[in-house]
């Protein structure tokens, strides 16, 4: 019963940590809307989109936090990153240097 007990409270920890991450972030963006998607053992990842078109994750270890972390926060939850909530990201300089040199293996 104890393990059980404290299993719990480990998961509830780590739900509020990531619920207050995701609420920050949110606060510094203006609002935020979020998409949960599975990568495998590692967990869950978190992505974010502000509303000033910032972004950026978080990796939750289960899904079933990430899913919990994001209801927690409060932040509207997309079944995928689609394309009109893709385009609401917003990228500057760094983002396209970095997708250049990715393309001519930088």
């Amino acid at each position: 019963m104890a393990d059980t007990q404290q299993v719990d409270a480990r998961v509830e920890r780590t739900v509020s940590r990531l619920a207050h991450r995701i609420s920050a972030f949110a606060k510094a963006h203006g609002g935020a809307e979020g998409q949960v998607a599975h990568i495998g053992e590692r967990g869950a990842r978190i992505v974010l989109v502000g509303e000033d078109g910032g972004w950026g994750d978080l990796v939750a270890p289960t899904y079933a936090i990430a899913e919990q972390a994001v209801a927690k926060s409060g932040i509207t939850v997309h079944e995928s990153f689609d394309g009109e909530f893709a385009a609401k990201v917003t990228t500057g300089p760094y983002e396209w240097k970095r997708m250049a040199g990715i393309q001519v293996g930088g």
